[in-house]
């Protein structure tokens, strides 16, 4: 099966596997995704009406067969470089953005940092970052 995405398919599909990686994906979560498309210039250009079909084209392939596997590939293959670490970020984000962390949150943070060749301590700083975003006074 090929996919073609682009750059900004593969972020919004970041931010869905992260979202429902523990089989929920909350309102809070799926806001939080909606919000990032709409503010964050890696996204400028986007066209936000795709959101939708983007996301649900994703779920319904991590939904099939070794689906977190090949759903991680195309993330990879269609990402530049440059944009992995964002990636990484954007998932850092939806992971903190219930601020509740689960097993499978952090098993995906770790699966996507090795596809995507990060380095530890940039994973790491990424990942405190987030959670220090989220953290309630």
């Amino acid at each position: 099966m090929t996919v073609t995405l682009t750059p900004h398919d593969a972020l919004i599909y970041t931010m869905v596997l992260a979202s429902a990686v523990d089989r929920t994906m909350s309102d809070v979560e799926l806001s939080r995704i909606g919000e990032i498309v709409q503010s964050l210039p890696v996204f400028d250009g986007f066209d936000s009406d795709r959101l939708i079909g983007i996301a649900q084209d994703c779920t319904t392939l991590v939904s099939g067969n070794e689906g977190l596997d090949i759903v991680l590939e195309i993330i990879r293959d269609t990402l530049p470089p440059r944009l992995r670490d964002t990636a990484y970020a954007l998932a850092a984000e939806i992971v903190a953005a219930d601020r509740r962390v689960v097993a499978e949150e952090l098993r995906l943070l770790q699966l996507l940092r090795d596809r995507l060749s990060l380095d530890k301590l940039t994973s790491v700083a990424i990942e405190r970052a987030a959670e220090a975003r989220y953290r309630a006074a």
